[in-house]
């Protein structure tokens, strides 16, 4: 049986390829936790230097989580759905708590749980092949893995437009925000993975050497009619906003954030908001963890899934239809506590 994840020492670097090539290496609970126990296996050893994750075969880095599986769940009692969640932001907290240094290579597909795996590695390896996005309010979900707290750490409002239209960066544009630390030709990764394993105390000298200067990063000219266009804090506003610009990329913004769930879009707009006053990863975990809760089991979330992943019609129903049928008390809702002892912690505990 194949592996979906490929644990190994290569000498002094801990490595780990993602395998699961037909589902763009989409992550399954059993993965997350594999992730965690190679971590905890290495954390004390001496000898183990750098961990190095990439993927094994095939196009992508990480295309996700295991959407299927959480929209099933969903539409039952969400258990199964909540105990992937509850691995996967251990995963994602201890990655970003780890004492020794983390590649992560992004070549290729690198969205929603992917990102969550990437963005917390100290080094950051973008290519010509990379598409970096967190899509989820297309399926009714929103940024999580750490996505109110990456996001709402860019510049600007870049944060915002990303979560909230789920736009694809390419590698230039990636390194231009800085969620990647380092542009790479693709032909150079075979050289560039060999050093490490070499010579993983020179991992930034390494990987300096062979970057090559990115290509123009073609969101950067739109930086400013982002800042201005997506500068409030409501939906209605930002879609006011878009449609008495009159130009053809606002056009184009408001066209696609129509065809999003306004419940995951009000979800991410708050879950930024409140993501860039915390201070503690932990603490947007939890958070992230409950919102996930109670958002895997409502209608938009099992719709999206229906209509992109499953049936592929692409024509959603959500409910709320619109933007002002989401209301406040409906979002507080979804922010609220969950009861005593159902709450995410970073162990298990």
């Amino acid at each position: 049986m194949t592996q979906d994840l490929i644990v190994t020492r290569e000498g002094p670097v801990g490595r780990l390829r993602l395998n699961r090539p037909k589902a763009i290496h989409a992550l399954t609970r059993d993965m997350c936790e594999g992730v965690l126990a190679a971590l905890e296996d290495w954390r004390a050893d001496l000898s183990v230097e750098a961990i190095l994750i990439d993927h094994a075969e095939g196009r992508g880095f990480c295309a996700g989580g295991d959407i299927r599986l959480l929209a099933e769940s969903g539409a039952g009692d969400g258990e199964a759905a909540r105990a992937f969640f509850r691995a996967e932001y251990r995963m994602n907290h201890r990655l970003f708590t780890y004492a020794k240094p983390i590649v992560a290579v992004m070549d290729g597909i690198t969205m929603g749980g992917g990102v969550g795996i990437a963005a917390p590695a100290r080094y950051r390896i973008a290519t010509e092949n990379t598409r970096l996005a967190m899509p989820e309010t297309g399926i009714g979900l929103f940024p999580d893995v750490g996505g109110g707290w990456y996001l709402s750490r860019l510049p600007g409002r870049m944060g915002v437009f990303l979560a909230l239209t789920g736009h694809r960066l390419d590698g230039a544009e990636a390194r231009a925000l800085d969620l990647a630390t380092h542009y790479l030709p693709a032909s150079a990764l075979g050289e560039a993975k060999a050093a490490i394993l070499a010579a993983p105390q020179e991992i930034a000298a390494t990987l300096d050497g062979l970057a090559t200067p990115a290509p123009e990063a073609a969101i950067m000219a739109h930086a400013a009619d982002i800042d201005r266009l997506f500068a409030a804090d409501t939906l209605e506003e930002i879609l006011a906003a878009l449609e008495a610009d009159g130009g053809e990329w606002a056009a184009r913004q408001r066209g696609v954030l129509r065809a999003k769930s306004p419940q995951a879009c009000k979800v991410s707009l708050r879950l930024l908001r409140e993501g860039a006053l915390t201070t503690d990863f932990a603490d947007e975990m939890a958070r992230e963890y409950g919102v996930a809760a109670h958002v895997v089991q409502r209608p938009d979330f099992i719709e999206g899934v229906r209509a992109l992943i499953v049936e592929k019609d692409n024509a959603p129903r959500w409910n709320p239809a619109t933007p002002d049928g989401v209301t406040d008390t409906m979002i507080d809702h979804i922010f609220a506590a969950l009861p005593e002892g159902q709450a995410w912690t970073p162990d298990d505990r």
